[in-house]
């Protein structure tokens, strides 16, 4: 167990956090697959990808063997990639190969932010140079949230300051042709910002008393993909 002084000062309901992105993720990828112009779906979804960064920040902090997180997610993230292409990208199957499903995006974040705990510097920069230059969801962007996560563990105003900086530039970035885009009086705002949703769940103690076992929410990701997969393969979607 980690020494007291490392612990966030937020909140560390995480099995109600977990809940929350997983039934957001399941909406966002409901509707990529099956309502892709709707952005209702898609907008609730952007909650689910912080929501994660924040729970393994808190692992990260909280767990007694890293390696074996670790190794959980390997493992998960390699059972979920032939579901991952089935739901969304059956039409190129060989193109999306190397398209990786968001798991590996959070296993080398994770691998990253533990790089940068335990001053392995080589670690932190080769997983930062991956997702840079590899196909991976939200690229880096998942190290810099346990970034502001990790170093602003003990100062949440500095936390959701710097935070809500990170999304601020999608209140410029949207386009007026994306069918996504929150469009404010003939203003586009990119539909990344309504990750901005994640943050009273974050900053704010909960003490839902929700015990959920681990292995639920690794298994779901591969299960509510497959589950798309063959609803899509059923209406020819």
């Amino acid at each position: 167990m980690q020494t007291q002084a490392c612990k966030l000062k937020t909140n560390l309901d995480t099995n109600l956090l977990k809940l929350v992105a997983v039934i957001a993720m399941l909406i966002d990828h409901v509707g990529g697959a099956f309502f892709p112009t709707v952005p209702g779906f898609r907008w609730i979804g952007r909650m689910a990808f912080p929501l994660f960064c924040y729970c393994m920040t808190v692992g990260l902090l909280y767990t007694h063997d890293v390696r074996r997180y670790l190794g959980r997610l390997a493992v998960f993230a390699v059972v979920s990639q032939p579901f991952w292409i089935l739901a969304f990208n059956r039409d190129d199957i060989l193109g999306n190969l190397t398209n990786w499903n968001i798991y590996f995006t959070l296993l080398l974040s994770l691998l990253a932010m533990w790089g940068f705990q335990s001053r392995r510097w080589w670690l932190f920069a080769l997983c930062v140079l991956v997702l840079a230059f590899g196909s991976f969801d939200y690229n880096y962007n998942g190290v810099i949230l346990m970034l502001i996560f990790y170093l602003c563990r003990n100062k949440p105003a500095l936390m959701a300051g710097l935070y809500i900086l990170f999304w601020l530039p999608a209140l410029w970035g949207g386009s007026p042709e994306d069918p996504l885009a929150l469009v404010i009086g003939g203003h586009a705002v990119n539909w990344t910002i309504f990750a901005l949703l994640a943050l009273p769940l974050i900053l704010c103690r909960t003490h839902s008393g929700l015990k959920i076992p681990k292995w639920f929410f690794y298994a779901f990701y591969p299960a509510h993909l497959a589950v798309i997969a063959l609803v899509g393969w059923c209406m020819g979607v």
